[in-house]
């Protein structure tokens, strides 16, 4: 769907977000510019899209923002050649990105615009699938979970209606697959770069095997040179080491009076080439992989006979691969999981098969898989950091023309991008050289502005299920005044990214974290998201009130969720907004204890046994003095800030930055009308020109100046909103800190 990006603007979104569109029926699609020369109340649809909300064309609709869910599994149905032929994998392949609800149809065509991953593996294997028909089947949504608006990511569970029968009936199971040692040399573009590699040729299996019982071979799978892979040598040296002592040289074990026995559980975030990884360590080896997610989503009884496949394809050494295993075997176990995890655990003690599960969320794993006896050892892929993600650039950018660019710059401002983001961002980059060329003929070629641009659209997967700080294009010079509240969140938050080194070099930890606390109105929200558009770390916001549940232990899984969050995406800044509510004095409270547990699980968080790198917490309040002393000393909130209510000089940089793009008359005089705004918080002064603007409007609609009859008239509905009693209480307050 495009829309004119005003619409966008009001609907506070951005370009491929979901929106929803209101018909004769609810549905929802994914959202994009449309060209500028467009009809500010005109949407663009395509055929389906159309037909899903039951309009035609020139039919008058709403539209509106929507939540989006990721779809743990989804049912669909289609034709009997598409039924019969498309397995799990390449569905999802194909559908990966979308925005669906029930009832929809949906085509093949792999999302192509926007954010995304690369399509040629998915095209290849639909037309290898069904042939040229691909590009025409619809297929209808019977079914999603969890209801609502959802979209396909990479566990989600994509299967027909009574799969597990019909796979059975013709004696196939698509949900796994060998993959046979790699052969021949060639080049892999796309599949190298979800785990971080470099500039090297990529093996790929030439002629993969067949699934047990399949009449078709398998595609075939891309796998990348361990060479390769970059920012997980250790991982590689370790994993390499085990498979060698358990399949190789299993005697020796047992000569030392240990069993041979291996399983391994690779962990880490989205997106961050874990199945890949493993693929490349075991290029060399019988490898069995089964889709987690696929297998997860049959009914028991197949869902076990299909492991049991798999393990018998592994006998006699080799390696079975089980991706996402937390759809397979969740923590909430059913009874099946049982019997699943007792045949792996005779399988790697008894058939000399080397169990190796991936999962992007260990704490939602069956816990048993972690027994000594199942997977006893774990493997971590971290997020690239900025000298991983400048490498996988320069090799994702090889061979694009190009002008200069400044990768250092795009890789500071890419915190949180796994290599499939920056697939992405370069994809993006690649759509808007191309307009540029189009439209002026010239030389098709990414400049910087290209990848810079890309940012504002490309959201990392690490983020994608969170909602972010707004910032716009406000830069901290855009400030006015507040100096000492700069400084101190300069020298806290961007001075260790930007001079690690020298942080190490003088022996000392930057600090942890900054508490904002003044009247209200005074720009200290503001002041964060001036700070967020440097674009050099990711900013989780919330409110303190919003992690406050009445369930047990609720409130405590929610602070330790955001924090997770923000060690997925270091680096990162925590914003809590109203944080008194949040950390009250502990022992004062009524709600038995869960403010008091709260307040610990902060604690717990910001100063426990693992430490916090790369995050930085900022709060902010006008109630200081309610929040709990222990948040508040060193190595927590150390460092508190008063964000005083602005003088006359302060008033009169705000008003100069408020009115930046306000046409003025020359007879308003902003030096003289800061003087007269006393009792005037930051927020009011520029609420006062926004409202001067909407006076010159009303005084003519065709306006093109503001003058000073239109601030008299905007200051009679504006009034100050500083109240002089809590202003002199935090004043008292700031006074005793700086005493003490």
């Amino acid at each position: 769907m495009r829309v004119h990006p005003e619409v966008l603007s009001a609907l506070n979104l951005r370009e491929w977000d979901a929106i929803e569109l209101f018909g004769t029926r609810r549905t929802a699609a994914v959202v994009a510019h449309a060209h500028s020369d467009s009809a500010p109340r005109t949407i663009l649809l395509d055929d389906v899209t159309m037909s899903n909300a039951g309009i035609r064309e020139d039919a008058t609709v709403l539209v509106g923002p929507v939540p989006v869910q990721g779809a743990r599994k989804i049912v669909l149905s289609g034709s009997s050649l598409a039924m019969t032929s498309l397995s799990p994998n390449t569905l999802r392949q194909a559908l990966l990105g979308k925005v669906l609800t029930v009832g929809d149809t949906v085509s093949l065509l792999p999302r192509d615009l926007g954010p995304g991953t690369s399509t040629s593996e998915a095209t290849q294997a639909l037309r290898r699938a069904i042939g040229i028909t691909w590009t025409s089947e619809l297929l209808t949504v019977v079914e999603a979970d969890p209801d609502g608006v959802v979209s396909v990511q990479p566990n989600t569970s994509i299967t027909w209606p009574g799969s597990a029968t019909e796979n059975k009936a013709r004696g196939s199971d698509p949900l796994f697959s060998r993959i046979a040692p790699s052969t021949t040399q060639d080049s892999a573009a796309d599949s190298r770069a979800t785990a971080g590699v470099t500039s090297r040729p990529a093996t790929r299996t030439e002629n993969p095997t067949t699934p047990p019982g399949s009449s078709e071979p398998a595609p075939a799978e891309m796998t990348v040179p361990v060479a390769d892979l970059v920012g997980v040598e250790s991982q590689v040296s370790k994993l390499t080491d085990w498979l060698s002592l358990a399949l190789d040289e299993p005697e020796l074990l047992a000569t030392l009076g240990a069993s041979p026995r291996l399983g391994v559980l690779v962990t880490g975030p989205a997106g961050t080439g874990k199945a890949t990884f493993v693929r490349s360590v075991c290029a060399s080896r019988n490898v069995i992989e089964l889709d987690g997610p696929g297998t997860g989503a049959l009914e028991a009884g197949s869902r076990a006979e299909t492991v049991s496949q798999a393990i018998d394809a592994a006998r006699g050494g080799g390696v079975l691969l089980i991706t996402e295993v937390d759809a397979l075997l969740p923590s909430e176990p059913e009874p099946v999981s049982s019997l699943i995890l007792g045949r792996l655990r005779r399988a790697i003690n008894n058939d000399r098969v080397v169990l190796v599960a991936t999962t992007a969320h260990p704490d939602l794993t069956d816990a048993r898989l972690r027994s000594p006896d199942l997977c006893d050892r774990e493997i971590t892929i971290a997020l690239p950091n900025g000298a991983t993600r400048r490498a996988l650039l320069g090799y994702l950018l090889r061979d694009v023309p190009s002008d200069e660019l400044d990768l250092e710059e795009v890789s500071l401002r890419t915190p949180g991008f796994v290599a499939a983001d920056l697939m992405s961002l370069r994809r993006e980059a690649a759509l808007r050289a191309a307009s540029r060329a189009s439209k002026n003929g010239g030389k098709a070629a990414v400049r910087q502005e290209d990848l810079i641009g890309a940012l504002q659209v490309i959201r990392p997967l690490s983020r994608s299920g969170t909602e972010e700080l707004s910032m716009g294009s406000v830069t901290l010079e855009d400030v006015g005044d507040m100096v000492e509240t700069k400084q101190a969140l300069t020298e806290t938050v961007l001075w260790p990214l930007r001079h690690p080194d020298t942080f190490e070099r003088l022996g000392v930890q930057p600090p942890r974290g900054v508490l904002l606390y003044g009247p209200p109105g005074c720009g200290k929200t503001f002041v964060v998201r001036a700070l967020a558009s440097s674009g050099q770390l990711s900013v989780h916001t919330v409110k303190g009130s919003e992690l406050m549940d009445k369930w047990v232990g609720s409130s405590e899984k929610a602070v330790r969720d955001l924090f997770q969050r923000a060690r997925n995406t270091a680096p990162s800044l925590v914003f809590i907004d109203e944080i008194d509510a949040m950390v009250p004095r502990r022992g004062q409270s009524t709600d038995s204890g869960v403010s008091d547990k709260v307040v610990a699980a902060l604690l717990t968080e910001l100063d426990g046994a693992e430490p916090l790198r790369d995050v930085v917490v900022l709060g902010a309040t006008n109630r200081p003095e309610l929040i709990d002393p222990a948040v508040l000393r060193p190595g927590r909130l150390e460092r508190l800030v008063f964000v005083p209510p602005p003088d006359a000089e302060a008033r009169a940089a705000i008003l100069r930055a408020a009115g930046a793009s306000i046409p003025l008359a020359d007879d308003v005089s902003l030096d003289d009308l800061a003087d007269q705004l006393d009792g005037y918080s930051a927020a009011d002064c520029a609420a006062l020109l926004r409202e001067s603007a909407l006076a010159a409007m009303r005084r003519s609609i065709d306006a093109t100046i503001v003058t000073a009859d239109d601030v008299e008239t905007a200051r009679k509905s504006v009034r100050p909103s500083l109240d002089p009693v809590q202003v002199a209480e935090i004043k008292a307050f700031a006074d005793r800190r700086s005493s003490d």
